[in-house]
C-alpha cells in the first residue's frame, strides 16, 4: 500500500448510509493501490449489525479500522469483529504523568498555574487520572487568573478557593459498566477476604459513583449464603436487615445500616460449603433425571397406594430412642452421597459434630 487515506467519523452521528459511502470510497481507493485508516470514535455505539458491516473490508484489507471507547469491547463488540482487532488498553493517568501535563500547559502558555502547592496537588488527586478533566481545569484556571474583575487575580489560589471554583468532580463510574462489574467485583473479593477495611473503601467508591444502594445490598445477600453461610447464620439475617434498613431509611443515612453489614460480613467465618453443597445437588439432579423417591417414605392417603407399598416400612424418627431413625431417603438405586461438607469454622464447626454423629448412628443401624 502506497499511503493511506485518513477518515475519521464519530459513531453518535453516523449511520449506515455515512458507512456504506466509505466503504465504497476505500474499495476504489484500495483498486488504485492505496489503503483508506479508518478511526472511529465510541466504535461501541454501533450495533451488532452495523458492526458486521465492518467485517468484509476489514478483512480484504480495503480499510485499517481504529475503534475508541470508553466501555469494554468484551461486551460492547461483537465477538466477529473483536476476533479480528488487536485491543490496546489505555489505563489511567498516574499521577507523575498528570503533572507533567501541567507542566506542559504552562509551557505552552507561558506561565504558571495560579495554585499553592497544596492545591496544585489537590487538582492531581481531583483528575483521578483523567487527562481531558485536568486540562479542561487548567484552562478554567488560567482564564480566571487572567480576568481583571476577579477577586484572587495575581494571587495563587489555596485549596479551599480552588473547590470553590471547580466544585467536586463526580468519580469515574455513572453507568460504566465496567466500573459497575470491576467495582462490585472489588468489594465481593475484599469480604470473601476478610479485609473489612478494603471492603468498607470499595462500597464508599460504589456510593460516591451513585450505584444503586439496593444492588449493593442485593450482592451482600448473594455473598452471605455464598460465602459465609451456616459457618455464622447471622450473615444472611444482617444482610436482609441492612437492605431493610435502607428502604426505611433511603440515602444517606440508611448507608450506614449498608456499612454495618459490611463489617459484618468481612468479619464473619467464611464457608462455601453451602454453595458448593447445592452445584452438586444440581449436577446429581441433572444426571439421574426422574428418579422416584423410595416408596417407603411416601404418603398412603388412598387404599390402593397403600397396597402397592407406599409407606411401608417406614420408621418415624420421633418414635426412636435417639430421635434419629437412620434410613436411606436417596431414590433406589441412587448411591448415598455426601454433598455438604461443613468447614471448622464458625457455627459450621458444631454443625460438623451433628454429621458426625448421625453418621456413627447410621453405621450402627
Amino acid at each position: 500500500v502506497a499511503e493511506l487515506e485518513f477518515v475519521q467519523i464519530s459513531a453518535i452521528f453516523s449511520g449506515v448510509a455515512d458507512l456504506k459511502k466509505i466503504f465504497a470510497a476505500a474499495r476504489k481507493l484500495r483498486e488504485q493501490d492505496r489503503g483508506t485508516l479508518l478511526f472511529v470514535d465510541e466504535i461501541h455505539r454501533f450495533n451488532r449489525a452495523q458492526q458486521d458491516g465492518f467485517l468484509p473490508y476489514v478483512e480484504d484489507g480495503s480499510i485499517i479500522l481504529i475503534g475508541a471507547t470508553t466501555e469494554n469491547p468484551s461486551f460492547e463488540l461483537n465477538s466477529a469483529l473483536l476476533s479480528r482487532l488487536q485491543v490496546l488498553v489505555l489505563k489511567r493517568l498516574d499521577e507523575a504523568a498528570l503533572a507533567q501535563l501541567i507542566e506542559r500547559a504552562e509551557a505552552y502558555l507561558h506561565q504558571t498555574l495560579p495554585l499553592t502547592s497544596d492545591a496544585r496537588e489537590l487538582l492531581l488527586t481531583l483528575a483521578d487520572g483523567d487527562g481531558r478533566y485536568l486540562l479542561n481545569s487548567c484552562e478554567l484556571l488560567f482564564n480566571l487568573h487572567a480576568d481583571a474583575d476577579t477577586d484572587q487575580t495575581g494571587k495563587p489560589l489555596d485549596s479551599a478557593a480552588m473547590m470553590r471554583l471547580l466544585q467536586r468532580r463526580a468519580p469515574v463510574y455513572d453507568k460504566n459498566r465496567e466500573a459497575h462489574f470491576n467495582l462490585i467485583s472489588a468489594l465481593h473479593k475484599s469480604l470473601r477476604g476478610s479485609d473489612c477495611d478494603a471492603a468498607l473503601y470499595w462500597l464508599a467508591r460504589m456510593l460516591a459513583g451513585g450505584e444503586d444502594p439496593l444492588y449493593i445490598c442485593r450482592r451482600l445477600i448473594r455473598f452471605a449464603s455464598e460465602d459465609i453461610g451456616l459457618a455464622d447464620p447471622q450473615a444472611l439475617t444482617q444482610a436482609l436487615a441492612a437492605r431493610e434498613a435502607y428502604q426505611v431509611l433511603g440515602s444517606p443515612e440508611g448507608e450506614l445500616a449498608i456499612a454495618q453489614a459490611v463489617i459484618y460480613l468481612a468479619t464473619a467465618p467464611k464457608s462455601n460449603a453451602a454453595y458448593e453443597a447445592q452445584k452438586l445437588a444440581m449436577q446429581a439432579a441433572g444426571q439421574t433425571g426422574s428418579l422416584p423417591p423410595p416408596a417407603h417414605i411416601l404418603n398412603a392417603p388412598t387404599r390402593l397406594m397403600k397396597d402397592l407399598g407406599y409407606g411401608k416400612g417406614y420408621a418415624y424418627d420421633h418414635a426412636t430412642a435417639a430421635g434419629f431413625s437412620g434410613q436411606d431417603y436417596f431414590p433406589d438405586g441412587l448411591k448415598r452421597t455426601q454433598y455438604y461438607t461443613p468447614v471448622e469454622r464458625g457455627f459450621e464447626r458444631e454443625i460438623h459434630k451433628r454429621l458426625q454423629y448421625w453418621r456413627r448412628l447410621r453405621e450402627q443401624a
